[in-house]
């Protein structure tokens, strides 16, 4: 698998693993730490060197994961790891970019995550009750003082990205992005090539979805995706034609299945984007690495650009974690 430069001295796998599914979020049976560690392994055979996480994710149970996992591999991988967001027992989530609270959280990863610092840490949302100069200025004080490499967001407007960079420079940015969601391609990616700064982008396969091996009836109860308007099952049959659209793309690439074309259209957005699925199981993992030699046609592209927007288009200005892709639950 080819490396992507995403901003000087930060390089990483074409394709990143995105681990929050290991740890909760899609059903009764969404823990199984050996499982998932045969995947890390595997991912690493595979290629893949960037793998994404959050403190909020478990709670901390998937940083532990990671970190004791990827211990043999910290010197060729690197981990991204989130903060700004505090789980409540409810399981909802409340923002804290105090600068108190970062500096606390970033000590907590780092035992969690292992190594001598954090390969890219990424401010979860924005705490609006906190000017934004204290939280960046903070983040950016952990790289100055060598405890973290590179800074991310997740989810921010232009103006306030811009007023980030200025602070302190960004290396990469987190938002969704798929042929169901292609919104931040128009706005955000744009910024980002103008800048120099990654786009990672999370939910590359619609959370599932865009596999076509989901369906509404098969979500548990106490799956996160059942929150997403897009899941609800008259938004799911509606949305049966962007499905039929990457089926037809798939008849003319051999072998190729409805994932694969949607990653390989999030890799055709540009060499600064790298896709983050996520997944629990071999199978998926290994597929979704196959979907890096599927080389789309410009027609292909055109015909993917021109699907119906997704019924019950999701916001993500609400409070939630993301970066997993479940396929299958």
């Amino acid at each position: 698998m080819w490396e992507t430069k995403l901003a000087d001295g930060f390089s990483v796998s074409a394709l990143g693993l995105g681990c929050s599914s290991m740890s909760h979020g899609y059903g009764p049976d969404s823990r199984d730490d050996e499982e998932s560690a045969r995947v890390l392994h595997r991912a690493v055979e595979l290629g893949i060197s960037l793998f994404d996480t959050a403190d909020v994710y478990g709670p901390f149970t998937n940083e532990e994961l990671l970190g004791r996992t990827l211990a043999p591999y910290r010197d060729e991988v690197r981990i991204a790891t989130k903060c700004g967001l505090v789980a409540r027992p409810d399981g909802t989530f409340s923002r804290n970019g105090r600068p108190e609270h970062l500096r606390a959280a970033c000590e907590r990863s780092l035992r969690r995550l292992g190594g001598e610092a954090i390969d890219l840490y990424q401010l979860h949302r924005i705490d609006p009750e906190v000017p934004l100069a204290e939280t960046w200025g903070t983040l950016g004080e952990l790289v100055t003082e060598g405890k973290v490499r590179a800074l991310g967001i997740s989810h921010a407007t232009r103006d306030e990205l811009d007023t980030m960079h200025r602070i302190f420079p960004l290396t990469t940015v987190q938002y969704e992005l798929s042929v169901w969601a292609p919104q931040n391609k128009r706005e955000i990616l744009p910024w980002c090539r103008e800048n120099g700064v990654g786009f990672l982008a999370f939910a590359p396969i619609g959370r599932g979805y865009l596999s076509g091996k989901v369906s509404h009836d098969s979500l548990y109860a106490g799956d996160s995706r059942t929150r997403d308007p897009r899941f609800r099952a008259e938004a799911m049959r509606a949305n049966e034609a962007i499905l039929a659209g990457l089926r037809e793309v798939c008849s003319r690439h051999e072998g190729a299945t409805p994932s694969q074309v949607a990653i390989a259209w999030v890799l055709a957005q540009g060499p600064e984007v790298v896709p983050i699925p996520g997944t629990r199981r071999m199978h998926w993992l290994e597929e979704n690495v196959a979907a890096t030699a599927l080389r789309l046609t410009e027609e292909d592209v055109r015909q993917l650009d021109q699907l119906p927007v997704a019924t019950g288009e999701m916001r993500w200005d609400a409070v939630r974690p993301e970066g997993a892709d479940a396929r299958r639950a």
